[in-house]
């Protein structure tokens, strides 16, 4: 039996990297799981596949979460297809990094558009379904750098930072309705992502970091299974850092 039998589970973001490993591991928990995703059809579908493999239900939806059509019409075919959602994961996210100074208003807007107004959107569509059949579970991933700051970011910053803002007031607002909404705010983790960064960079990352290394996707997983497992009723409203003792 696992922690999250019976549920439905939606991941933004679920093709590749983090958002894949949270998918993994919310169906290993035992969850019916909706990937969302963007560009890379082909990664979904395969995801989508290791999931059936395990005994779960999977389907996949296209959509940019900053589009409020797509987004509408994301939730309304994942409504129909699954009924009301319990765990929502907010994790699908775009960098358009430059020092401010350098940044257009077009960069600026996309990535706020992204990381911060389509998670809220889509808990908007979400919510009512959710508490109208007993409540649920809202992980929203930001970053370490929604926490900290980080030069040629302000953008991202700006967008993790309110998301992180957002995680707590809807904290105050949504638990009485017996839903909790948290956020894993992970640091450098290995990804595709990751993949183009110089590895003298990479070096200085790990010097910064106490435990001296890179985090893995799965881990920052099973962050968030944890927060969608009954083991946390009784949080809400937190941060949960991720990132190998660099910011505490």
């Amino acid at each position: 039996m696992g922690v999250l039998d019976g549920k439905t589970s939606l991941v933004t973001g679920a093709s590749r990297g983090i958002g894949r490993a949270i998918a993994m591991a919310l169906a290993e928990a035992g969850s019916d799981v909706a990937l969302n995703y963007f560009t890379s059809r082909e990664p979904a579908e395969a995801a989508a596949d290791k999931i059936r493999a395990m005994g779960r239900r999977a389907e996949i939806y296209k959509a940019n979460v900053s589009n409020p059509d797509e987004n509408d019409e994301m939730v309304a075919k994942l409504l129909d297809d699954f009924g009301p959602v319990q765990v929502v994961v907010n994790n699908a996210g775009i960098t358009r990094d430059k020092s401010f100074v350098k940044m257009d208003r077009s960069m600026w807007q996309e990535v706020l558009d992204v990381n911060l107004t389509g998670p809220a959107m889509i808990i908007h569509r979400l919510i009512k379904p959710m508490i109208e059949t007993g409540g649920g579970r809202i992980v929203n991933i930001t970053s370490i750098v929604g926490q900290m700051g980080n030069f040629g970011q302000a953008n991202y910053a700006a967008a993790k930072g309110g998301l992180i803002s957002l995680t707590k007031t809807l904290a105050r607002e949504f638990a009485r309705k017996n839903v909790t909404v948290n956020a894993v705010a992970p640091g450098f983790i290995e990804t595709d992502m990751m993949a183009d960064v110089p590895e003298s960079v990479l070096d200085q990352v790990r010097n910064v970091t106490p435990i001296g290394r890179l985090g893995k996707p799965e881990e920052v997983a099973a962050a968030v299974v944890f927060l969608a497992s009954p083991a946390a009723s009784f949080i809400t409203g937190e941060v949960l850092g991720v990132n190998g003792g660099m910011y505490m």
